[in-house]
Parts: C-alpha cells; structure tokens; sequence
C-alpha cells in the first residue's frame, strides 16, 4: 500500500515527497513457505517410477489341466474295444472251440465196444452153429445200429455242451462290449471332470497371484508418490497457521525547487540593501 503526500516552498514554490507502504508476512513464515516451494519445485523435477502393469501366467493347476485338454480320446481304446467285442458277438458262437476235445476218443470207445460185442456175436453164433444164418444178421445189424446210435448219441451230446457254451459265451460277450462302451465313456467324462476341477482350482492360484501382483505394485506406487504426500501434509499445516504481517514504509524526500531558491535570494539581498541605507 502506498500513499503520496505533497507540501509547500518558499517564494511560492513547491515540493513532493513519495512514502511506499509493502506489507508482507512475517518473515520467518515467508522463509518457510519459500523453503517449501523450492521443495516442491525440485520434486516436480524428479520423474515418478510408475511400476508396469503385470499379468499372472497360468498356474500349476491349470497349466496341468491344459496338458490333460490336449490329450484326448482318453476312453477311445476301452470303447474300441467293446465295440470290437460286439461285433465279433454278432458273428455267430463259436462253437468249434467249446467241442471236446476227447471227442473222439469216446467215440473210438463206443466203436471199439460195438466191434466186441459184434466179436462176441459172432462166437455165440459159431458155437450153436448159427454162423452166417439169418438170426446172426439180424443181431449184427441191431448191434452195429446201436453202436453209431450211440456214437452219434455221443456226439450230439457233446456239440450241445459246446452250444451251449458258445451261445454262454456270445452273450457274455456283448454283455462285455457293451460295459467296455459305458466304460470308455466314462473314462472321458473323468478325465473332462478332472480337467474342469484342475482349471477352477488354478483358476482361484492365478487370481491370488494376480492379486499380489497388484499389492505390488500399488505398494511400490505408494512409495513413490510419498514424498509427495509429506508436502501436501506440510502445505496444509502452512496454510492453517496464523497470519502475520510487517509492513515496510519507502519514504522519499521532496526535491528542491530552483524558482523558489532565486526569489528567495533577490529577496535576501534586497533587504540587505535598505539596512545599508539606513
């Protein structure tokens, strides 16, 4: 704030003078404030270290899950396999393979009987000298029809074990096929179950590694902007503190006016020359 005041010479002349009023903080205060600038000023100077943004790659979990994903067609051999058996079901019982093998055996037996009792026959009928008449033929063709009755007897009975042993093992078979088809498919629906927990369970690993990732970096930004923090702390105490101020007055002083001096001196000397008279 400033003021200007004028004042009054002799001989009619005049002067002025210039009084400058600065009002200011006090001056410890403005120091203060000053020394908080420069603070600032010099941090605004230094780049802040912004960490980068970070992405959590797959976890253990899910990176075994992927593995098990790419492998596929897990139940496809159990299921082949079935497939496999019921078709080769369908084809018909395999009854060659259920026959008994001492099949013929047996059935050299019942000759070898048949052909003793046709010996015996016939050494009957010599020794009541019958041999060769019509009795004796009659007997050898019953006998000999009685032993391929029994042969073949034999033999039916023996293909129909093995019938029914085929025909057993045909339904068993599909019986078979069709289990290992369930089983196949299930076996993929497993391992599908498995891929799913595997992913969930990686899924929860990767978002807690995404997590402290972020914690991370929030903590280094923190850091960084600190410094920061602390002057806009001191910035809010400086603005509450009280108030102060000191003024400082300029004064000039009036100049001298020439005109002022003259008539002033011719005045001095005229009177000085009406004393001399006297």
């Amino acid at each position: 704030m400033g003021a200007i005041f004028g004042g009054g010479g002799g001989g009619g002349g005049s002067s002025s003078g210039t009084q400058v009023t600065i009002s200011r903080e006090a001056p410890a205060v403005e120091s203060r404030k000053l020394a908080l600038y420069d603070q600032a000023a010099t941090l605004a100077k230094t780049p802040v270290n912004i960490p980068a943004f970070q992405v959590a790659g797959p976890s253990g979990l899910e990176q075994t899950g992927f593995t098990q994903a790419a492998t596929t067609g897990v139940g496809a051999p159990t299921t082949t396999a079935g497939i496999g058996s019921v078709l080769s079901s369908l084809q018909g019982p395999n009854i060659q393979q259920f026959l008994n093998p001492y099949q013929q055996y047996v059935t050299n037996e019942i000759a070898r009987q048949g052909q003793m009792a046709q010996n015996q026959l016939a050494a009957q009928a010599v020794g009541a000298g019958a041999f060769g008449g019509g009795r004796e033929g009659i007997q050898q063709a019953e006998l000999q029809r009685a032993t391929q009755a029994n042969i073949g007897q034999s033999l039916a009975s023996g293909f129909g074990q093995a019938a029914g042993l085929a025909t057993q093992q045909q339904g068993i078979q599909q019986q078979a096929g069709q289990l290992l088809g369930a089983l196949g498919g299930q076996q993929q629906a497993m391992q599908q179950g498995d891929i799913q927990s595997l992913l969930q369970a990686g899924g929860i690993q990767r978002q807690l590694g995404q997590q402290a990732l972020e914690a991370s970096r929030q903590t280094q930004l923190a850091r960084s902007y600190e410094p920061y923090q602390r002057l806009e702390f001191l910035k809010g105490i400086m603005t509450n503190l009280p108030t102060t101020q000191s003024a400082v007055t300029a004064t000039t002083a009036p100049g001298t006016n020439p005109l002022a001096q003259a008539a002033g001196a011719g005045i001095g000397a005229y009177a000085a020359y009406n004393m001399t008279r006297r």
